[in-house]
């Protein structure tokens, strides 16, 4: 009996493998001989929405300058513009300087959380209700944007079906070691390949939870970030898509990131990832295979999506 189960097992585990290297074939053939989707890079609008950039920080004194230097760089129009960096419990000299931006740049306003719930998921609802502007856009402290990103990101909602878009990360780190050679690697097969090719083929792009920006008003409708959930960004892509939503992909808005240059903050990064992923899995699954809003396409890369970690 228990070679019999084990049998089956290792069938089932082959045949699914097999299935998830034909779905990487497809996007792999798709990104380098098919057709490709374009973004909305040649539109312009003088009546750009009003964005509201949202930075989750913790103890983030090494690094917090990059990032709000290179917002104030962006050419985004100021009076449509505002930054709130969330200092969630912050022990060194986040806060302090953080007000030292805002004494100089009034639009830049942090808000100080040392009570409450913690983390990255309750520092975003909290400043959501504080936030003005209509489109939510998020960067992780240690992130550093191009002068064009929030342009290039706020475009794609002068489309009435987008509800989420999503930038290109590269990493900045690359020839620290072996690790970091092959993160860059395995990012630029996320998305120069996966996420493009998931654009190309109208299945489902994913939002990622830093380098892109996603309709305030839908969050605050639907609950806003559910606390309890590590993968708040894969939460809401598929929350998204069951509400009758799109997610793009910019392949062209690209931003910078550190990417981890330890094995041990990797496994930590992948553990959190892996479980934050599950927990969505379980709670969407059923709901993607009978979404009356979503194509036969769309359940079908959406639920192998959710299946990744698994």
């Amino acid at each position: 009996m228990v070679l019999t189960i084990l049998k089956v097992y290792f069938v089932c585990t082959v045949i699914l493998m097999m299935v998830y290297a034909v779905r990487h074939a497809i996007f792999s053939y798709n990104r380098m001989f098919g057709r490709q989707r374009m973004y909305y890079s040649d539109i312009f609008d003088s009546d750009m929405p009003s964005i509201t950039v949202l930075i989750p920080m913790h103890n983030e004194e090494k690094v917090l300058t990059y990032v709000l230097d290179a917002l104030l760089a962006c050419n985004y129009d100021r009076d449509r513009l505002e930054i709130i960096p969330i200092n969630d419990n912050s022990s060194d000299r986040t806060a302090e300087m953080l007000e030292e931006y805002h004494s100089r740049y009034p639009f830049i306003r942090p808000l100080h959380r040392f009570e409450g719930e913690r983390g990255k998921p309750a520092g975003l609802n909290e400043a959501m209700r504080l936030a003005r502007g209509d489109i939510i856009i998020v960067f992780d402290a240690d992130y550093r944007p191009g002068k064009d990103l929030l342009t290039s990101l706020a475009l794609a909602f002068q489309d009435p079906e987008v509800g989420a878009v999503m930038g290109r990360v590269i990493p900045y780190n690359v020839d620290t070691n072996t690790l970091t050679r092959l993160l860059n690697v395995e990012r630029s097969g996320g998305y120069q390949a996966d996420q493009q090719a998931r654009y190309n083929l109208r299945t489902v792009p994913q939002y990622g939870g830093t380098v892109g920006g996603f309709r305030k008003a839908f969050l605050l409708e639907t609950g806003g970030f559910n606390t309890r959930v590590l993968a708040e960004d894969t939460e809401l892509t598929y929350r998204l898509y069951t509400h009758g939503w799109k997610v793009i992909y910019a392949n062209s808005a690209e931003c910078y990131e550190e990417v981890p240059e330890t094995w041990e903050v990797r496994g930590r990064q992948v553990r959190r990832w892996s479980s934050g992923h599950n927990n969505v899995m379980f709670r969407y699954f059923f709901r993607v295979l009978f979404s009356k809003y979503m194509s036969v396409r769309e359940k079908l890369d959406g639920m192998l999506l959710l299946l990744v970690y698994a």
